[in-house]
């Protein structure tokens, strides 16, 4: 599969990356500067792009089979940039007549219970509502987005370096959390879900939560 990764630099970024390209994969890899550390394969081609551009994006996108996206508002950027991108990725995706998207999304939206979303508890960092509000407003403008085959895909509450074990489970809106009650998975065990995904298209149009 040619895939255009988008958000390649990224901690999760490149190790999608290197999941992809461990599978078989031939990837795209864009960032804004054009460039993107310790990835080293004939199977992998740096570009430079920027996701809030649609005409970029379909440039970009055309002549690949998918899109896989791990942007995130990085740095002092607004996390209001998170609507802007994903109104560019859909609209440029439409113009490069790509139609398989995986998102990288938050898990603030998830659901802990019934009534409640992860960023709506007590315990939940008000120094991370911004980001987790505008990851929730992506999703919002990518479910509407009906002519495309999306997943949206969200890590557990707690998302950092660690191993590859190839294990984790899934829940469609649900936060999943381990039998102690907690919530986290390795940035390597979510690439894997993230290709997963992307190979498998069996929770297309779904906002899914990943955890161990």
């Amino acid at each position: 599969m040619n895939v255009l990764l988008l958000g390649a630099s990224g901690r999760i970024g490149r190790r999608a990356a290197t999941e992809l390209l461990d599978r078989g994969h031939n990837v795209t890899g864009v960032s804004r500067s054009g460039t993107v550390a310790e990835i080293d394969s004939d199977a992998f081609v740096v570009v430079a792009g920027d996701a809030t551009v649609s005409e970029d994006v379909a440039k970009l996108a055309a002549g690949h089979d998918a899109v896989v996206s791990t942007l995130g508002p990085g740095g002092d950027v607004s996390p209001d940039i998170l609507t802007e991108m994903v109104t560019a990725v859909i609209d440029g995706m439409r113009h490069g007549a790509v139609d398989r998207l995986v998102w990288t999304g938050g898990a603030g939206g998830l659901m802990v219970n019934p009534e409640t979303m992860l960023i709506e508890t007590a315990d939940f960092p008000e120094e991370w509502k911004p980001v987790a509000s505008a990851a929730i407003d992506a999703y919002e403008i990518l479910r509407e987005a009906d002519d495309l085959a999306w997943t949206y895909v969200a890590p557990a509450a707690m998302i950092q370096p660690g191993d590859r074990t190839g294990e984790y489970r899934t829940a469609d809106r649900e936060l999943v959390t381990d039998d102690e009650g907690e919530s986290h998975i390795s940035m390597e065990d979510f690439a894997v879900a993230l290709v997963d995904e992307l190979e498998s298209e069996r929770s297309v149009h779904t906002y899914l939560g990943t955890g161990y």
